[in-house]
């Protein structure tokens, strides 16, 4: 299940889902063409992806 957790204030959010197949989003990441990393909760069966979710202006990291 893929939590993330604001390193500001600390308030975290778990347990996402795909509302497609109903499956819970995992954690992992991309790189862009220019090499950044960025982080993503996807879809295990292949149905999509999202970014990080985001709290006070900044990514939220993984709490994995």
């Amino acid at each position: 299940m893929a939590e993330y957790v604001c390193s500001e204030c600390g308030m975290g959010v778990k347990g996402l889902t795909c509302t497609s197949c109903g499956s819970e989003l995992i954690h992992d990441h991309i790189t862009t063409d220019d090499g950044t990393r960025v982080e993503v909760s996807k879809c295990p069966n292949g149905c999509g992806m999202i970014k990080s979710p985001q709290c006070c202006g900044h990514d939220m990291a993984s709490a994995e």
